[in-house]
């Protein structure tokens, strides 16, 4: 496939476009075509210019995910290169902090995610909560900031 390279103040991106869909630059228009009327090569075309989309937002913007943690003893805290979440578990959690990533908690319940490849940052945050995602009944574990949880009721007497 093609191979497109997104440079910006913030980084460089790299993604290999499929061989289903054709990718050109004039001046500063980049523009994605399927070259079949396959249905594999319209679903590609999308695929494809999300994923310029996204690499061009992130090395001239970047990107943001929040995370939340409720519960009694939860918290987490940077030290050097890792997060070091307490989750209820025995031991704490430690989570190796990528490169191109920058990881802020301003309080012990709170986690910012800050980077250029939208991917990546998804991909720490979902590892994050997958540690302890939230319950339905207390609303206990981590969750993204703009998530709700729906709560249940107990069993009752």
């Amino acid at each position: 496939g093609q191979h497109v390279k997104v440079k910006g103040k913030l980084g460089e991106l790299e993604f290999t476009a499929v061989d289903d869909v054709a990718v050109t630059m004039d001046g500063n228009v980049i523009t994605v075509k399927p070259r079949t009327e396959h249905k594999r090569a319209f679903a590609m075309w999308a695929t494809t210019r999300t994923m310029i989309w996204n690499m061009v937002a992130g090395v001239s913007e970047g990107f943001t995910r929040n995370l939340e943690i409720n519960g009694v003893g939860y918290r987490a805290a940077v030290e050097g290169r890792d997060l070091v979440l307490q989750l209820g578990y025995s031991h704490p959690v430690r989570y190796p902090i990528p490169d191109g990533v920058q990881v802020r908690c301003e309080r012990p319940t709170a986690i910012e995610i800050k980077g250029y490849d939208k991917q990546r940052i998804g991909q720490m945050a979902s590892e994050i909560r997958g540690w302890r995602p939230p319950e339905p009944f207390k609303g206990k574990g981590v969750k993204y900031a703009e998530e709700t949880i729906l709560r249940k009721e107990g069993k009752k007497k």
